[in-house]
């Protein structure tokens, strides 16, 4: 077996991974003696947008770390058919674990249970299958509902009662803007908020379109609220260009260099960020253990955290070097 020297910091992270989190527990290590590297894919959807890249960082150096080989794959928009296609795939293709982007809360539920069933276990990240039981070992993740009501939490005392607001998600049929969307409306309609749902798209740039276009047609929304990375970033540069007033302002989720210049420039109030480093790191430990020494996995909380104004400088740096 391949001898690695680990840093004490990561030692003492594995040590709470061994904590078991309700997964199986009668899978035995399967290569804890072979020689040949463990071959792990990670499978999400929208595999080449531009949140992923700290995802990829994170599997790139775990890779290194664990001295495995890993594979980055997905469907180029949300199809979950095709996504657990892959899954299925992955499996023929002989790679001894999977790291599965859960983004619906049942078409995965059959093919990871086929997969663990063969002895290839499956781990989530980015967003997790919590509506229905899913065989699925552990999963590393935002607590999306509970985001969704911290960033609306955090926007609320600037919030008037009764106002209209705009509500953006990128995408459809992703269970993790979903969640936060309902965060964000359980804790506002306290204050009687109504809202306009829009999707944007998974480009900034054309859904800043989409975005100028609803407020060109609902001159009373005053305020932006979003749900992912390109959705924040489409508020911010159409406040940016048409309404540099300040008569209208945004908020949302996750980090990229134009959210923090956005932040920074005053257009965007606020954004909060999942840490998606982790989300690529952290699995690639688990398959690792899991399957050399037995190792149960258990789920993560990626994090909530809020970023504001004070904050961008000291964070842009990383966002360019991909780590936030």
């Amino acid at each position: 077996m391949r001898s690695m020297i680990l840093p004490a910091g990561l030692i003492c992270l594995l040590t709470i991974l061994t904590v078991a989190g309700g997964a199986r527990t009668d899978v035995p290590a399967r290569r804890g003696e072979d020689k040949k590297p463990l071959r792990l894919v990670f499978i999400t959807c929208c595999k080449d947008a531009a949140f992923f890249e700290p995802v990829k960082q994170g599997m790139r150096d775990a890779a290194d770390k664990m001295g495995v080989e890993c594979t980055w794959s997905g469907t180029e928009g949300v199809d979950v058919k095709a996504q657990a296609a892959l899954v299925r795939q992955a499996v023929a293709d002989g790679y001894d674990g999977i790291a599965l982007s859960l983004v619906d809360p049942k078409a995965f539920d059959e093919v990871v249970a086929e997969a663990i069933g063969r002895g290839v276990p499956v781990v989530g990240f980015n967003v997790d299958d919590h509506g229905t039981p899913n065989a699925r070992l552990s999963c590393v993740n935002q607590r999306l509902y509970e985001a969704g009501k911290s960033l609306a939490k955090h926007v609320a005392p600037h919030v008037p009662p009764g106002s209209h607001v705009l509500m953006t998600m990128h995408d459809k049929g992703v269970s993790a803007l979903e969640d936060r969307l309902r965060g964000l409306q359980d804790v506002l309609k306290e204050k009687n908020v109504r809202w306009t749902v829009r999707i944007t798209g998974n480009d900034a740039a054309k859904g800043a379109e989409v975005i100028r276009k609803v407020l060109d047609e609902h001159p009373d929304i005053r305020i932006v609220l979003c749900t992912g990375q390109a959705d924040t970033e489409a508020a911010g540069r159409t406040i940016a260009k048409h309404y540099p007033d300040g008569s209208r302002w945004s908020a949302g989720f996750d980090l990229s260099p134009g959210i923090l210049r956005l932040i920074k420039a005053g257009h965007i109030r606020a954004t909060v960020d999942q840490q998606p480093y982790v989300q690529g790191f952290y699995p690639v430990v688990q398959l690792a253990l899991y399957l050399r020494y037995g190792i149960v996995p258990s789920s993560m909380d990626a994090g909530a955290i809020i970023i504001r104004r004070s904050d961008v400088d000291r964070i842009l740096k990383l966002t360019r070097q991909k780590y936030r």
